[in-house]
This record gives structure tokens, C-alpha cells and sequence, in this order.
């Protein structure tokens, strides 16, 4: 492999952007500028998605028609055309299936769909945030043969989500969780499924198809569903007092253990850090801490012998689980916040478009001689 060819990218710069910069070395993560500490400390998600898409922090007024067209009943609630496809799908079907064929179906019922203008995109934008809750809420309910919750256009995105997926008000330490999850994974720079969106767009195809182009990516365990993965070591630990002797064994056996590591970041994931903290919170509340006990004995052993340090994705199922979200649901979740920084950077592709189509270091043969196939 030559110098110019590096394996997954790795340190290959593809463009330019500034939406997201990440500080792999000091550990820091900033949108459009600012750092995310500050964000999950004093605003919301929907001010979020503001910055992500505008460049800027709004105005009140601002704001307040930002907020009102993402909770507006009209945009959140789903065509009666595509409720009638998710109740025809197999129950077995998996929420990243469901969310990834949703979202794709939701392109024949929006008005601005063959419409890739920056306004027509935008508008695009606002309905597939508002709708993705619905729609991850809606199978939620179906499969498990429970009525639909209408979205309530007096409640955030966190809370509406919350309540739509479970059914009655959540407490407002789990809606503040949510809130702070949804903000932490809004966008993180070119990672795989923002890639494949952009890769997507390039081609100068529309926003719901680099959606569901990112779905795709986010899907994987090696991606998005590594929170999954995190929760189902945590299952199979079953208890605190069993997981320093279960991960020690894993990391003799030289197995693969989520959560840990990543491609940018050199020290501890600054997102990491706030979900420790409420998944902690939350599990007091609940009154079952074991989740957290058992991640931070993994957390200690795996940091102490390998030097390697957890990513965002080791605390979020912990704070998931303790609010009743079953597992296949956290990448659903995960997904349901960076559509955000998806539709930013599709917009951000649009503006400045390039083809993207890199080349790859040929390794296989270059002058074949073709044999007919009754002398093969």
C-alpha cells in the first residue's frame, strides 16, 4: 500500500468543512465553533440543530419559529400511507430496518422532494427531524401491539420522543438526558454515515436519499450500533462483582470489546463524560446502579491495560436502559439526533458540490489473456 493510500481513510483529508471540528489530542468536540461542554450545559437540542444548519446561534425570535416548526403536529405526525406500510411489515424487522425503509418511503409524501435547492432542503430538513421520533415511536408501539401516541406539540423533541416510545410523561432528569444524548451525537465531522451522506449528495441526489445512504452506515456495529453491542456485553456480565473477572477474560481472549477506542480522539471522548454522569443519575433514580457499576469496572481495566479510553458509546445504552428503551432501539435513537449534522453537511456538499469519487491502488493483475471457457 503506497503512502497516499491508507486503510478505512485514516487521516486522509476528503474536503473542507465548518460545521465540526474535532481535537483528538485534547479532547474536545466543537460545533460551528462551539465547544460541546458548553452546549450540553446551557442550551437544547433544537437550539442545536439551529446552530448545525444556520451557522449560528438564533435570536430568541429565531428560536422560538425554529422550535415551533419542528414541534408543529403537522410536521411531526406521519402520512397515513406509510403507517399502513409499517403495520405490514414482518414484526421481526429490525428498528434500523424500519427507520432506514421509513425514512426512504417519507421522500413520496414530502411536497418538496425532487426540490435541491438550499430552501426546499431546509424545509426538508425540519420535516424529517420532527418526523424520525414518530416514526422510530411508531414501530415501537406496532410491534408490540400497542396503540400509537400522538406527538404533542407542547413538548420538546426529547420529551415527545420519550413519551411516544413508552407512553405517559417522562421525569425531567430523563428528558434532560435525552436532551443532552441527542445534543452529544448530533454531528462528529466526517465519521461513516455522514461520509456516505455527503458521498450521497455529491452526486446531487436529494436529502432523503443521503439519509437513508447514512442509515445505512449507521447501522453497522462498527458504527452506530456499537451502543448496542456495549449493552449486550453489559447483559452478559449480568453483575458488578462478575465484571472484572469477565473483561480480563475478553481481553485475553483478545476479543473485541465496544465502546473503547476511536479513529480521532487520543484520550478519553468528550462526550463520555456526560453520559457517565447521567447514566449515573439515572440509575439511582431507578434504583438499579449495576449498569454503571459493571461499565466502570470494564472502563477501569480496559484503560489501565490497554490504554485505550471509552467512546461515547459505553454510557449511552446504560442511560437508555434505565429509562426503558430496549436495545435494538438505541441506534434508532442515536440516528434520531444526527440527522441534525446529516442535513448539515448535505447542505454544506450542495453549496460547494464536488463529484466525490476517489481512485483505489490497484493490486491485482493487469494483462490477463482470456481462454475461452470449453479450454478452461
Amino acid at each position: 500500500m503506497s503512502s497516499e493510500a491508507k486503510g478505512g481513510l485514516e487521516d486522509v483529508v476528503v474536503s473542507t468543512s465548518d460545521i465540526c471540528f474535532i481535537d483528538g489530542r485534547e479532547g474536545r468536540l466543537v460545533y460551528r465553533g462551539y465547544d460541546v461542554n458548553d452546549l450540553v450545559e446551557h442550551s437544547s437540542f433544537e437550539e442545536v440543530v439551529y446552530l448545525l444548519w444556520h451557522g449560528s446561534l438564533p435570536s430568541r425570535k429565531e428560536l422560538d419559529a425554529h422550535v415551533k416548526a419542528l414541534t408543529a403536529t403537522a410536521t411531526r405526525k406521519l402520512p397515513p400511507g406509510l403507517l399502513a406500510l409499517l403495520r405490514a411489515l414482518p414484526k421481526k424487522t429490525t428498528p434500523m430496518e424500519v427507520l432506514r425503509t421509513g425514512v426512504s418511503a417519507l421522500s413520496a409524501f414530502d411536497p418538496d422532494a425532487t426540490d435541491n435547492s438550499r430552501e426546499a432542503t431546509a424545509r426538508k430538513a425540519v420535516r424529517l427531524t420532527a418526523q424520525m421520533p414518530t416514526l422510530v415511536a411508531a414501530w415501537e408501539r406496532i410491534r408490540r401491539g400497542k396503540p400509537l401516541v400522538a406527538p404533542n406539540p407542547k413538548l420538546s423533541l426529547a420529551a415527545n420522543c420519550l413519551a411516544m416510545l413508552r407512553g405517559g410523561r417522562p421525569t425531567p432528569l430523563e428528558v434532560k438526558t435525552f436532551d443532552v444524548a441527542l445534543i452529544l451525537h448530533a454531528d462528529h465531522e466526517f465519521n461513516a454515515s455522514t461520509f456516505a451522506a455527503r458521498v450521497t449528495a455529491a452526486t446531487m441526489s436529494d436529502l432523503h436519499s443521503a439519509i437513508t445512504s447514512a442509515i445505512g452506515a449507521l447501522k453497522g456495529p462498527l458504527h452506530g450500533g456499537a451502543n448496542e453491542q456495549v449493552m449486550r456485553m453489559v447483559e452478559e456480565i449480568k453483575s458488578p462483582a462478575r465484571a472484572e473477572a469477565w473483561i480480563r477474560k475478553a481481553l485475553a481472549d483478545k476479543a473485541r470489546v465496544m465502546g473503547f477506542g476511536h479513529r480521532v480522539y487520543r484520550v478519553e471522548d468528550p462526550r463520555a463524560k456526560h453520559l457517565r454522569r447521567l447514566a449515573t443519575e439515572l440509575g439511582r433514580q431507578a434504583g438499579n446502579t449495576s449498569y454503571v457499576e459493571i461499565l466502570n469496572t470494564v472502563a477501569r481495566v480496559v484503560t489501565e491495560d490497554k490504554h485505550i479510553y471509552p467512546n461515547v458509546d459505553l454510557y449511552s445504552g446504560a442511560a437508555y436502559k434505565s429509562m426503558g428503551i430496549p436495545t435494538d432501539q438505541f441506534t434508532p435513537i442515536f440516528a434520531i439526533s444526527r440527522v441534525a449534522g446529516w442535513a448539515a453537511h448535505v447542505m454544506e456538499q450542495h453549496a460547494n458540490n464536488r463529484l466525490i469519487r476517489p481512485r483505489a491502488e490497484y493490486t491485482g493483475p493487469t494483462h490477463a489473456t482470456y481462454v475461452p471457457i470449453d479450454r478452461r
